[in-house]
């Protein structure tokens, strides 16, 4: 099994995330993870920011503006 560097490791984690990886990789990837406790670290942080970022809350329109809008899309569907 490749033991790898943190940098190594920083470059493939997209990969160790999507499920992209060679078992012989993937491997290499949580052995290095459970022996550094910075890159653990580092990967929490990283699904945290995914989780953070993937699913943002639908914005909701100001009851006014959305009024607007909708009476702007009326009258464009009539012409």
């Amino acid at each position: 099994m490749k033991r790898f560097t943190c940098d190594e490791l920083v470059k493939l984690l997209t990969a160790y995330l999507e499920d992209a990886l060679g078992q012989t990789e993937r491997e290499g990837v949580r052995a290095h993870l459970a022996s550094c406790g910075g890159c653990e670290r580092y990967l929490e942080q990283f699904r945290a920011t995914i989780g953070a970022l993937a699913d943002p809350p639908p914005e909701k329109l100001p009851t006014d503006l959305r009024d607007r809008l909708m009476s702007a899309f009326r009258e464009r569907r009539r012409s």
